[in-house]
């Protein structure tokens, strides 16, 4: 079953992939993943050119200032910058002796955030630490996938043999959707158990298993949204947005016409109409629909190329790790790699009306904040995984010497 599970990531795409990838580390005695990080850093480059770009009307109206948005931005990439640094100098093995410890810090901070936490647009998902807000979900996530990741080594046969072992982490998981729903955000209880789904699959699972949890799962989504009246609204605007264009379906029209608008190559960096307070959310949740209108089809193909390849590598840094027997190594950067696609391809779908709409930002591009933190804080954990993956293979070149 685990050949099976890595096999899935062959494909067709795959030998182009591996030849851009083999042409870049043409000097394989870089520490680090020398592709993983360029793609990272040019991605967040665009980040911050299309925050600035969407935010800035809607920056001159509430703060008088048009660069408060990408200001902001700056900051929490130089707070994430610092975070992705001392997670890089920290060991792996670190994060996997302190998972059940981490989990209760997770599962704490969503208890907090629902008592003490600070109310927005009726969600309760912010904890206040003076100027600056911390969305308890994003480092609950990074938590539950190291606790997770963690089970999967320690019980990996009972996973595989016995259903008790393949139920334990569903029953945290489902705390964890529990304490989520009463904030409530559903797009993370989604997100948490797709990629949870995936990795119990990629560690072996039973294939009854498997389907019998995506049942079970797409099961408890259909209840929780035919049981919410704002949820049904926004399925119902999701599937015929134009019957109600000013009301439940404003933001997923406004989105598609920035897309109708770009055209092939865009109306021009800066030239959105959409972002003049026409569409909610452009520096967040629907960037992807400005970045759409002003640097069009192409534009778009490019970025969702670099994320692509991103995620595509952070896969074959956890598929190496497998092959030299690193398994918590391996797992997490799978879990890790699964989450960042995952979540990426929710947003794009949300934003174009292929899903229903969903409060996600786009990994490393989306205006700062929690979430940017805590990717940058993953993107660096799997540059620490690769790092000690790298190390391991010189070890045993060199006969295992340390000097």
């Amino acid at each position: 079953m685990k050949q099976l599970a890595l096999n899935l990531l062959k494909s067709p795409i795959q030998q182009p992939l591996q030849r851009l990838t083999t042409w870049w580390q043409a000097d394989d005695g870089a520490p680090y993943d020398k592709l993983f990080l360029t793609l990272l850093l040019i991605i967040l480059a665009i980040g911050v050119v299309m925050v600035t770009s969407a935010s800035v009307p809607v920056a001159a109206r509430l703060h008088d200032n048009e660069l408060h948005f990408t200001i902001r931005h700056i900051i929490y990439l130089a707070i994430g910058f610092s975070v992705a640094l001392v997670v890089l100098n920290l060991p792996v093995q670190w994060w996997h002796n302190s998972n059940m410890l981490l989990l209760f810090a997770a599962l704490a901070l969503l208890v907090a955030v629902l008592i003490f936490g600070r109310n927005v647009n009726g969600s309760t998902r912010w904890l206040a630490l003076g100027p600056i807000n911390i969305q308890a979900a994003e480092p609950a996530k990074l938590y539950f996938f190291v606790y997770l990741s963690s089970y999967l080594v320690r019980r990996h046969e009972e996973v595989r043999e016995n259903l008790k072992g393949f139920l334990k982490p569903l029953l945290v998981l489902f705390a964890f959707a529990v304490l989520l729903l009463m904030q409530p955000d559903l797009g993370t209880v989604i997100v948490m158990f797709s990629t949870a789904v995936a990795l119990l699959f990629l560690a072996g699972a039973r294939l009854w298993q498997f389907f019998g949890l995506i049942f079970t799962g797409l099961m408890a989504i259909a209840v929780l949204i035919v049981y919410s009246e704002y949820r049904w609204k926004r399925v119902t605007a999701f599937l015929d947005p134009w019957a109600d264009p000013f009301g439940s379906g404003y933001q997923l029209t406004q989105s598609l016409m920035a897309f109708g608008r770009g055209g092939w190559f865009g109306q021009g960096l800066g030239n959105s109409i959409q972002k003049l307070e026409y569409l909610p959310e452009a520096h967040t949740d629907f960037i992807l629909a400005v970045i759409a209108e002003e640097t069009g089809f192409v534009g778009v193909t490019v970025l969702l190329s670099l994320i692509f390849v991103l995620v595509y590598r952070a896969l074959w840094i956890g598929q190496r790790a497998l092959a030299k027997q690193m398994s918590f190594h391996g797992f997490l950067a799978y879990a890790l790699a699964i989450w960042i696609g995952f979540q990426s391809a929710v947003n794009i779908g949300v934003a174009t009306g292929a899903l229903p709409t969903k409060g996600l930002t786009l990994p490393f591009v989306s205006s700062g904040g929690s979430s940017l933190i805590i990717m940058l804080a993953a993107a660096a954990l799997l540059l620490r995984i690769d790092f000690e993956v790298r190390l391991k293979g010189k070890q045993a070149i060199s006969g295992g010497r340390h000097d």
